[in-house]
């Protein structure tokens, strides 16, 4: 079932996607693991983008499926934690300059909320100027950048920069996240932390603003 519900989404089936999720699901299937396998499916898209076996349209279709699948997983989620109508804290995110991808960022602010986060979402493509002022305007403890293109790992260490030059570094733990990251990278951007997915980063969230 997992290995047909990964070449359905690679592969832009959506009907079959979404038939399938349903299914295991309502089977008892963990939520967390499924998050999981569409972590999976997204960095296959990406692998293949960046090959130039997918182009735009693929990408865009691959999000709408994912959107369709995370709402499914989030309402599983939300069921089965402790901590649903709680706020931990606040935790902004966006998809860093240059980088138009939101699927892997969709899924880690859902899982955010899911977890009793209160999320602003920036969107795509946000320069590291409009990163500080809309820390400015809301004031996390936490800011994630994602990336899906290695092309957006030197936007994530000059939004590091914009950070400490406008004297916001130590005020918040800054986390990155996204298939070409690692903890080299981390450490190149500046970061505090970084997670291969969202329940790390979840875990790092929690970990950062004090909760369990």
């Amino acid at each position: 079932m997992q290995e047909k519900l990964f070449n359905a989404i690679v592969e832009m089936r959506e009907d079959e996607a979404l038939a399938l999720a349903i299914e295991s699901l309502e089977g008892g299937a963990d939520p967390l693991k499924m998050v999981d396998l569409f972590r999976k499916a997204v960095e296959e898209v990406g692998n293949r983008y960046e090959k130039g076996e997918y182009f735009l349209p693929e990408l865009m279709m691959t999000g709408q499926i994912m959107n369709q699948l995370a709402e499914l997983t989030k309402d599983k989620i939300v069921e089965g934690s402790a901590d649903s109508g709680k706020t931990r804290g606040k935790v902004m995110i966006g998809t860093v300059k240059g980088d138009i991808h939101d699927i892997g960022k969709n899924i880690v602010t859902f899982m955010l909320d899911a977890n009793g986060f209160e999320v602003k979402d920036l969107g795509v493509d946000i320069s590291p100027e409009k990163f500080v002022e809309e820390a400015k305007a809301f004031d996390p403890q936490v800011v994630g950048m994602s990336a899906l293109l290695t092309l957006a790992i030197e936007p994530m260490k000059e939004t590091v920069a914009a950070f400490e030059k406008a004297g916001l570094r130590d005020k918040v733990k800054i986390m990155v996240g996204g298939a070409p990251i690692n903890d080299a990278i981390r450490e190149h951007a500046g970061a505090d932390g970084w997670g291969k997915d969202a329940v790390e980063a979840v875990a790092l969230a929690k970990k950062w603003i004090g909760g369990a």
